[in-house]
């Protein structure tokens, strides 16, 4: 492993972390929970097998994830953070929140996965704890979708679909960042083509301020 050999928490923090797509894969599976191989391909394109292969085991003996057999019918391994690797968290929630100014156009021809969002909707807030649970359902043109949970003042999140959302939105991932973020207030990004069905005071429940 390259270390840059200086006794300073940062020095040392990037010595571990600090590799290409290491910090990604890391938010791959705080937005989705186990995942196998093939799952973290597929939210990590443009990455090598092989590569993938050598920075889970470095994860790994860095004590960040750990491995373990899944029983059938997935009867394959999944790779989950521990309690050491969650705690970059916050780390990835301020990095998150440092990008905003970088995705305030769209990206052109940079892919994108709608999980992705799940670091910056993780940050919302229930402004109305008091009224009845809600669920939202994000979808970006081409991707999956991501739901958005909020009951008793918590916010959680999860990739998949919900039955009966209390409010959709749907369109280009600039706009849906950039209205999650706080960037751009929901009316401006209805207006510049952001698709709202459902309860529109639902959704500004939990957007920011």
């Amino acid at each position: 492993m390259r270390t840059y050999g200086q006794y300073c928490g940062i020095a040392k923090t990037l010595d571990t972390v600090g590799d290409r797509w290491t910090l990604l894969i890391v938010r791959e599976l705080l937005a989705l929970g186990p995942c196998r191989h093939t799952d973290l391909r597929n939210g990590l394109p443009g990455i090598a097998s092989n590569l993938l292969v050598d920075r889970l085991r470095e994860l790994e003996e860095a004590g960040l994830i750990h491995r373990e057999a899944a029983p059938p019918p997935v009867a394959t391994t999944l790779f989950s953070l521990t309690e050491r690797g969650r705690e970059l968290e916050p780390v990835l929630q301020e990095l998150s929140r440092w990008g905003i100014p970088l995705l305030r156009e769209p990206g052109g021809s940079d892919t994108f996965r709608t999980h992705w969002l799940d670091m910056p909707a993780r940050a919302l807030t229930d402004h109305r704890p008091d009224q009845p649970a809600i669920a939202l359902q994000l979808h970006a043109d081409g991707n999956e979708d991501l739901v958005i949970e909020v009951k008793d003042g918590s916010v959680h999140t999860h990739a998949g679909r919900v039955d009966h959302p209390t409010a959709s939105l749907t369109g280009p991932p600039h706009l849906l960042a950039a209205t999650l973020l706080g960037d751009l207030d929901l009316s401006a990004a209805v207006q510049q083509g952001l698709r709202l069905s459902g309860e529109r005071e639902a959704v500004l429940r939990i957007l920011p301020r």
